[in-house]
């Protein structure tokens, strides 16, 4: 259902120096690169620079693509704008929508989504750079996967009832939590504990590809890989709870 892939450049990579704009970080380790950043530990701690800020050797060495780059930075700013406007306004879409509210879509169901719909259809290949856990086995059980970031404070919110459905559920359903993050900010975090299976892909392949502009973004797979429920999940409404998880499982249970 997943595949485990490295890019083969810039992950876990060592730096005597890496030097963005007028600022120097010595001893530094590459842990991701995504279209527009560079994230690194180095003798002054944690810490990302921009790929337009490093050198032309630096930039080909990762692959910098100022098109790309463009584009991500630009979803990125619409996103919080509509963030922002969300907030002032009072709506209650995704706490932490990435991308401008015309991109959100309503299924058959009238179910408002941040994301593409793939409700009872297979999502696409679900793609894992590196797992932070113990990658899990899924084989016969239900899946509920969720995109999420550790600065998005609904996903932070999140985290206490998925670790709730993975000890109520866990020997019918396996929780997997994805994030675009590097793995120093993910494993930054601290609090909430999150007790189910963690996983990084920086490149956000499989989120792309579903098409998710808002986070957290959860679908929940029947152990035949069909997808039973999709959303946000505290969407009002359309809540998932541990009700909701106990009636999927119960009906598509074989």
């Amino acid at each position: 259902m997943w595949a485990a892939t490295w890019s083969g450049w810039g992950a876990d990579e060592k730096l005597p120096v890496l030097q963005a704009g007028g600022e120097v970080y010595s001893n530094v380790t590459v842990t991701a690169v995504s279209a527009t950043d560079v994230f690194f530990t180095c003798d002054q701690g944690l810490g990302n620079v921009k790929l337009k800020d490093v050198s032309p050797e630096l930039q080909r060495h990762f692959q910098y693509d100022p098109s790309k780059a463009k584009v991500v930075a630009q979803k990125q700013t619409a996103g919080n704008a509509q963030y922002h406007s969300n907030l002032l306004n009072q709506v209650a879409p995704p706490a932490a929508a990435e991308a401008a509210g015309d991109n959100a879509g309503e299924p058959a169901t009238g179910k408002q989504l941040w994301a593409k719909s793939f409700l009872n259809q297979r999502i696409p290949q679900l793609i894992v750079e590196k797992w932070l856990t113990a990658a899990p086995d899924i084989t016969g059980k239900f899946v509920l996967v969720d995109f999420w970031a550790t600065w998005c404070p609904p996903c932070r919110q999140a985290i206490p009832e998925l670790n709730d459905f993975q000890k109520k559920f866990g020997d019918k359903l396996v929780v997997i939590g994805i994030s675009d993050e590097s793995e120093a900010a993910v494993r930054r975090l601290e609090a909430p504990k999150i007790e189910y299976a963690v996983a990084i892909d920086p490149q956000a392949r499989t989120k792309s590809a579903m098409e998710v502009t808002g986070i957290p973004h959860v679908v929940l797979l029947d152990p035949q890989g069909i997808v039973r429920w999709e959303g946000f999940p505290f969407l009002k409404g359309y809540e998932l709870s541990e009700s909701v998880v106990a009636d999927i499982i119960n009906r598509y249970s074989h």
